[in-house]
């Protein structure tokens, strides 16, 4: 059997549907899923919105293209980036969530953000209904106990070094660190937790595709796999191109993602994501 039908095979047989409670709203995972990225900073290392009009118009877009949820940040996070300070991240955020709310009053919105104050305003004052917090606990250490209290979904990010090179010592110790930290969440009673390996995040560029090479190794966590590698430096860096024009090796990796199961896909390009997940949703009634 060859490495491309083995992989798959091996990626839908180790995975059961999920289930995420997105406010009261049942958001189901049994096929993949597309997170639509919106960022409302200036200083993003790849696509932002100018203005709310821009941003809201731009939300409309992605829903019609077959987005599931759109994720909202105010926070570059780009390589060596400086955050704006809670009050202007709050700043961003309200004129953006109020924007998207008139146009959108029922999207499933995440908030990409590591302070906790910010996700409890956002959740409480405009509905939100997940959090994505890209340090994975460690820039604010209220942020799982918040989450708890809001009941809401959190995507917990692996953003820490790791100094194994090789593939099985690398990944476990992944393993670890994630694992660790969603027996915490579950002990503090946050039920609805989706994994995301931080790819870019304190990781070499080998250590990127290591990852990607081993993503089904995940699905021992036994929760819902998002990956984000759009238009990240791993792509960029290796085909010696610029952010801008990482697209093509965005949808190669988002493809592979897929194949080992991947049941979020977070993206700046929508419609190209939801092609890939159609795409691999008719192989695998072809392959099963």
């Amino acid at each position: 059997m060859c490495t491309f039908v083995r992989n798959f095979v091996l990626a839908v047989l180790s995975t059961s549907p999920y289930s995420i409670n997105a406010g009261g709203e049942l958001l189901l995972l049994e096929e993949p899923v597309v997170m639509g990225i919106l960022n409302a900073t200036p200083d993003s290392f790849y696509k932002h919105e100018e203005g709310a009009e821009a941003l809201a118009h731009h939300a409309l877009q992605m829903l019609e293209e077959g987005a599931s949820i759109l994720d909202v940040g105010a926070c570059s996070t780009r390589p060596g980036f400086t955050p704006p300070d809670e009050e202007e991240e709050m700043r961003r955020l309200k004129e953006a969530l109020s924007a998207l709310r008139k146009v959108a009053p029922k999207a499933i919105l995440s908030v990409d953000t590591f302070r906790a104050s910010v996700a409890k305003m956002c959740v409480e004052g405009f509905g939100v209904q997940m959090v994505n917090d890209i340090s994975g606990g460690e820039l604010d250490k209220e942020m799982f106990k918040t989450v708890a209290e809001l009941d809401v979904p959190y995507i917990l990010t692996h953003n820490a070094t790791i100094d194994e090179t090789e593939d099985a010592p690398f990944m476990a110790a992944l393993l670890r660190e994630m694992g660790s930290k969603v027996e915490t969440l579950h002990e503090l009673g946050v039920c609805d937790i989706i994994i995301d390996p931080g790819f870019g995040f304190g990781k070499t560029l080998e250590q990127n595709y290591i990852l990607m090479r081993n993503l089904e190794v995940l699905h021992e966590l036994n929760l819902p796999l998002l990956v984000g590698v759009s238009h990240k430096s791993m792509i960029y860096k290796l085909l010696n191109v610029t952010p801008d024009e990482a697209l093509n090796g965005t949808t190669a990796l988002q493809t592979v993602a897929l194949e080992k199961g991947a049941h979020i896909l977070r993206a700046h390009e929508v419609r190209e994501a939801v092609e890939c997940v159609k795409i691999i949703n008719k192989l695998s009634g072809c392959l099963i």
